[in-house]
């Protein structure tokens, strides 16, 4: 696998603005076929090749890589205790009812009514949002709160499914559920397969998926000018 990062500029004041990251993972049951094999031929490449090309580590052994794979277990199996603040310990045990694939449908009833139309500025999505993110096995979690109420009448008729593949296109047409918290004014979003085989597959430049969220607080939408 390998990915081009074209973080160079024209004509950069500093060599890393000047310069493009060309990033290799090899993969192979055998450590000797990915490891020295792979990393002394680069650094030939970078001795005997055009200018400018150089590698960002020396030669080096393969390493070994996890495969993580999601599955259910009963609720009644894994225990779950609070921790009061005076220290006390209480058991919580499993829920007895399951709202099962639903993730649309939000536990305090229908959507609140979207914001009348008005006048609107293209800004970061960021400047109203917060946001966290992070990997489970494969797939990446990205969770996105707003501060009022006015807010999350805007924010969760805007952020979709759809929209959230229009502001991060590496989505693509990956499988999305978006899970509504309204009384957290929240939104979650769990990404399918983002992340490969899991964070030590290494299928991405950010393989846990923590820069996930604040990339998509980065990206702009036209936000209602009474939010900003």
């Amino acid at each position: 696998v390998y990915k081009r990062q074209r973080t160079d500029h024209p004509d950069a004041p500093v060599q890393e603005e000047a310069s493009a990251l060309l990033r290799l993972v090899v993969r192979d049951e055998d450590p000797e076929a990915v490891g020295r094999a792979v990393s002394g031929a680069a650094v030939e490449l970078a001795l005997a090749s055009y200018p400018g090309f150089h590698v960002t580590a020396p030669p080096g052994k393969g390493e070994p890589y996890g495969v993580f794979e999601a599955a259910f277990t009963d609720a009644g199996d894994v225990p779950h205790v609070a921790v009061l603040p005076d220290g006390r310990r209480v058991d919580v045990g499993p829920s007895l009812v399951c709202r099962g694939g639903a993730p649309e449908v939000p536990p305090g009833g229908p959507l609140p009514a979207p914001l009348p139309a008005g006048p609107t500025l293209r800004r970061p999505l960021g400047l109203v949002a917060g946001a966290r993110s992070g990997d489970k096995g494969g797939s990446a979690n990205v969770g996105v709160w707003v501060r009022t109420d006015l807010a999350w009448r805007w924010v969760v008729h805007e952020l979709t499914v759809e929209r959230l593949r229009e502001l991060l296109p590496e989505v693509g047409r990956l499988p999305v559920a978006r899970h509504l918290l309204p009384n957290l004014r929240a939104l979650n979003f769990v990404i399918d397969g983002l992340l490969g085989q899991g964070v030590a597959h290494r299928a991405r430049f950010d393989p846990q998926a923590k820069a996930l969220g604040e990339w998509l607080r980065s990206r702009h939408l036209d936000i209602p000018e009474v939010l900003l």
